[in-house]
């Protein structure tokens, strides 16, 4: 049962998600650079599995692999890995902060998803979309430096992780979420292993120790993520989930010494304002959702 009656408890999770997954991905894209990205993600996966075996099988034991709903839990977990496959190549060529800006479109994807699959969207829906897409283009607008087809890459973490929304969305109320969350580590576990056969390179004992570490913080910023919902409402949260995009501006200036330009800047601002301008349409009364 959720307690709201503690917002700063859910405040100061939502930062520390934010600040570990941010710290995720800049070693993630630490580690691709010596690495083939298929062994960095194929070590995360592994280690995030080995550690949800190790706290919840003892406690749920069969219970963990139950599903009522196979195909959608194999898809959902199919789509998380084409997030991660598409965002990490897409940190050779993209920097962090201005890549994680990108990701963030994913709530206004879901909206045009939602749409296409029928739902009622009203023109303020439509609006923060359309100033979300904004937003991306100012990014990336023709002469900077991140006007390539790579920009493509996040983008397209962004479309799969839409499609990763979806299925959750659809899934809820149906399994536990502790049984969705470890079957998708599962999927990627197992899919990762076949892709790394071909990309295998063994790691030095400290480089293990850092691909080891990239499960842990997947696994506790979520853990983190989805407990800040205990104590705060989605609605005063919405504006601190995107502390994750100034986590990786810093990890981005601080480890590889690239600062966001005005343009991007600007890009990123437009970016977190159409997020929170659905965020707050959605929570209005009687407003689709």
């Amino acid at each position: 049962m959720n307690d709201h009656s503690h917002p700063l408890y859910g405040v100061l999770l939502i930062l520390l998600s934010g600040l570990l997954l941010a710290s995720h991905d800049g070693l993630a894209k630490h580690l691709s650079a010596i690495y083939p990205v298929f062994m960095v993600i194929w070590a995360r996966y592994v280690a995030q599995t080995v550690l949800m075996t190790a706290l919840f099988v003892p406690r749920m034991r069969q219970r963990v692999f139950r599903t009522l709903r196979p195909w959608p839990q194999l898809l959902r977990g199919l789509s998380l890995v084409g997030v991660s496959l598409l965002f990490i190549n897409g940190l050779h060529y993209i920097p962090l902060a201005e890549a994680t800006a990108v990701i963030f479109l994913t709530p206004l994807l879901v909206t045009v998803a939602s749409a296409l699959l029928g739902e009622r969207v009203n023109r303020n829906q439509w609006l923060a979309v359309g100033v979300g897409l904004l937003g991306v283009v100012i990014i990336v607008r023709p002469g900077s430096a991140l006007f390539t087809p790579a920009v493509l890459l996040p983008f397209g973490a962004a479309l799969s992780f839409t499609v990763y929304q979806l299925i959750t969305r659809r899934l809820a109320g149906t399994d536990h979420p502790v049984t969705s969350n470890y079957l998708t580590s599962l999927v990627g576990c197992v899919t990762m292993t076949v892709l790394v056969i071909f990309n295998w390179r063994t790691p030095t004992l400290h480089d293990a120790a850092l691909m080891g570490a990239l499960g842990g913080m997947a696994m506790l910023g979520h853990l983190l993520l989805t407990n800040a919902f205990r104590f705060a409402s989605a609605a005063t949260l919405a504006p601190f989930t995107y502390g994750q995009i100034i986590f990786a501006g810093i990890v981005g200036y601080l480890v590889f010494d690239h600062a966001p330009d005005p343009g991007a800047l600007l890009g990123m601002a437009v970016i977190i304002g159409s997020g929170l301008f659905m965020a707050y349409v959605q929570q209005r009364p009687g407003a689709p959702r």
